[in-house]
């Protein structure tokens, strides 16, 4: 199991919360962006930057996750190329992207991006704030304990 992060635009408490857990059950993780991601040293973290451009971060998950592993992104699209290949993906926000909502969750969010297009909606998601960390860390915890037991227990591989 790996932890693949999709750091372009995940909030600071979020990283937070992904750093000590990694750092506690000493996963691999990888946060992947276009701009420098400061990280504690530690042997199980690693910072992969790409060049700046539209998916390019995305693109570079894509072609690494594999099943079993745990990709935390709020990019939709790249979240319904993940789950068909068995990978686990989770948004900043706490949403669970899986094989049984990503079909719906893509239309809808493609849905509200014709709407935003045409200026029938205005505005975007409600701001970060502690609520939606709370829920983040619980799916989270809860995603890392599922495929660490599938894993085999110690998370690395």
């Amino acid at each position: 199991m790996k932890i693949w992060v999709d750091a372009d635009a995940c909030p600071v408490p979020i990283r937070e919360v992904i750093v000590r857990a990694a750092n506690r059950l000493n996963v691999d993780t990888v946060f992947v962006a276009n701009k420098p991601v400061a990280l504690p040293a530690h042997p199980h973290l690693s910072f992969v930057p790409v060049e700046r451009g539209s998916d390019i971060a995305d693109a570079y998950i894509l072609a690494n996750a594999g099943a079993g592993d745990l990709v935390i992104t709020q990019d939709i699209p790249l979240a319904a190329q993940l789950v068909p290949g068995g990978i686990t993906v989770i948004s900043p926000r706490g949403d669970s992207y899986n094989a049984d909502n990503i079909g719906d969750v893509l239309a809808s969010r493609n849905l509200m991006q014709d709407l935003r297009d045409s200026g029938t909606i205005t505005g975007g998601p409600a701001p970060f704030d502690e609520k939606l960390k709370r829920k983040f860390s619980s799916l989270f915890d809860a995603a890392l304990h599922k495929l660490n037991q599938r894993s085999g227990g110690d998370g690395t591989r």
